[in-house]
């Protein structure tokens, strides 16, 4: 499919935070790529030059003040309108050129996103443990949700209109790529993922990511998440774990009983007992949740429905582009 299309409008987010030394690269590189596409850069209470050097390579720049990036991906999500999006960092790490592919196969196969897989030959482009992490979240995730990425932390990635518009888009930092794929795989969506190149930051650009902190903060998400996405599981993982706990607790107390008719320690009896209510009272949360879960999914669903597929007849006629 051409992407030289007056019907389609394709939008450019660039989360930014003191990429002063970056950003202009980045949308050049952007505005080669896709010389139709309206490139937005959102700064995020940069100290450096970062808005206006985004302004002075031809950038839309707007901003958010609430600090991290998953804040700045909601307001981007909420104030952009476009038929398509394509979501990079500003830090000049991804490869632009790459950008007419991935919307190319988005609209080619009605995706509702595409995840640009990072490849790097140069081994500056990851700091110290982030190839470990990345395999180890991704493999948890794919453990929780049943499948996965195999690269859940990109950050770039191109997303039909409907994914956009229906991603709730609740977190606050680094964890939001996570957010993304989660949502992604909670509602069925047809997505892929693309090998691109990622290579090293330019010379004075500097990595906002802390390594323990956000990593800390993105396993806390994947909990949050299965904890709200899959409420039979870990609501009744609980439960059996407390309800095993009480039989081995019991089994001495029973075999006791039988042989003489006395119950000689009445504190593990209580024990016991308290242990398998609470076990029952855990099974039936998580069944009630899952039904509250249920329809809650039901009415995301049906938002994400409520718009049509990307490449699809049913994009819009052109409109004034605005947003």
């Amino acid at each position: 499919m051409s992407l030289v299309n007056s019907q389609l409008r394709i939008a450019v987010l660039l989360p930014c935070y003191n990429e002063e030394a970056a950003v202009a690269q980045t949308v050049a590189g952007f505005r080669a790529a896709l010389p139709d596409a309206r490139i937005y850069v959102y700064d995020n209470n940069s100290a450096d030059g970062t808005r206006e050097a985004a302004a002075a390579a031809g950038a839309i720049v707007r901003s958010e003040r609430m600090q991290g990036k998953g804040h700045v991906v909601r307001r981007m999500f909420a104030d952009v309108d476009a038929d398509v999006y394509v979501m990079a960092d500003g830090d000049a790490t991804y490869d632009a050129a790459a950008a007419p592919g991935l919307v190319a196969r988005l609209l080619d196969e009605q995706l509702d996103m595409v995840v640009g897989a990072r490849k790097s030959e140069v081994e500056e482009a990851y700091r110290r443990g982030h190839r470990l992490g990345n395999k180890l979240f991704t493999g948890l995730l794919a453990s929780l949700f049943g499948r996965s990425f195999t690269d859940i932390f990109s950050g770039y990635r191109v997303f039909s209109r409907r994914f956009v518009k229906s991603f709730p888009a609740l977190a606050r930092g680094f964890e939001t790529e996570t957010e993304i794929s989660v949502h992604a795989l909670e509602l069925a969506m047809p997505v892929a993922e693309v090998v691109t190149a990622y290579g090293a930051r330019p010379e004075g650009s500097h990595s906002k990511l802390s390594t323990w902190r956000d990593g800390w903060r993105i396993m806390k998400t994947i909990l949050h998440l299965f904890r709200i996405e899959r409420p039979v599981l870990f609501y009744g993982g609980f439960g059996a774990f407390l309800a095993l706990l009480a039989l081995v607790l019991a089994e001495p107390l029973v075999v006791t009983f039988i042989r003489t008719h006395t119950v000689p320690r009445f504190p593990t009896a209580i024990l016991s007992t308290g242990l398998m209510i609470v076990a029952v009272i855990s099974f039936a949360v998580g069944l009630i949740l899952d039904t509250v879960v249920r329809g809650r999914r039901e009415v995301r669903r049906l938002a994400y429905l409520a718009l049509p597929a990307p490449g699809g007849a049913a994009i819009e006629p052109a409109r004034s582009r605005s947003g």
